[in-house]
């Protein structure tokens, strides 16, 4: 890989290169395969899941492995290392988007003694961008960098709802509709009316949808021209408050506060 020694013209070389952009993109995609509820994944999973051949899955593994990223703790089936962070560290860190929405989830957060998280859409996923936890409601650890399946989540279908219909179809067509609760809305017809139903009220609630003990409200975040950028949520305990008590308590403050977040922006 070019480093900083490397002569302008030798990288333009390198990045034009269509192997080179070939291979980057199939890694990416491998790494993206990688959710909170499969963290461990086999050869066979992975070509299933990003559509890549399984030769070219295992040449994408070896290149990663050997970058400290992934590795094999029985041979066969494959996990994420610390090292995968750094991929997206410096943009979680440095985007003016991540500090605003940082400092705006703190104080809400702090308001509604609760806990509110930033989210943006990052293929078939949300990617965590912020988040102030008060407690943390899902089974699996929450923070900057984290994923979960945009159909299955507040701010999912906030970020959903914002994408052209035909897009729209083609995600929820890609998307692996599990049933995380008996609660999920998970069949095609269901997604789409309540995305719809997102798309005019202009808020999502999702009760219980992805963990028994989570109710979630979100908002969309407006750039200054009007397109939705992000999502905003506030999480409550499903046993401690309604959709209706949390849409009463929270959905003004949220909207407030993505109103003076867009203003920053």
């Amino acid at each position: 890989m070019a480093d900083k020694h490397t002569p302008d013209h030798t990288r333009v070389q390198v990045t034009q290169n269509p192997n080179f952009m070939l291979s980057l993109a199939r890694g990416l995609e491998v790494l993206n395969a990688f959710t909170p509820q499969r963290q461990r994944l086999t050869i066979s999973q992975l070509s299933q899941k990003t559509q890549i051949s399984r030769a070219a899955v295992r040449r994408c593994l070896y290149t990663l492995a050997a970058l400290g990223m992934v590795h094999s703790p029985d041979g066969r089936s494959y996990e994420l290392l610390p090292r995968v962070l750094a991929v997206g560290h410096a943009y979680l860190a440095g985007t003016p988007l991540a500090k605003v929405a940082q400092h705006a989830l703190d104080g809400l957060s702090k308001h509604l003694h609760q806990s509110c998280s930033a989210a943006t859409l990052d293929g078939d996923n949300i990617l965590y961008i912020a988040r102030a936890a008060v407690n943390n409601l899902l089974s699996v650890d929450i923070g900057r960098g984290s994923r979960l399946p945009a159909w299955a989540t507040s701010m999912g279908r906030v970020l959903l709802s914002a994408l052209p219909q035909e897009q729209l179809e083609l995600a929820l067509t890609r998307a692996s509709l599990v049933r995380y609760t008996p609660h999920t809305l998970c069949d095609i017809p269901g997604l789409r009316d309540e995305i719809a139903r997102v798309r005019m009220q202009g808020y999502a609630l999702a009760d219980r949808q992805i963990e028994l003990g989570l109710c979630s409200l979100a908002v969309p975040l407006l750039s200054r021209g009007g397109q939705v950028i992000a999502a905003l949520n506030v999480g409550v305990p499903a046993t401690s408050m309604t959709p209706d008590a949390l849409k009463d308590t929270a959905l003004a403050p949220l909207r407030y506060a993505a109103m003076e977040l867009s203003l920053q922006l």
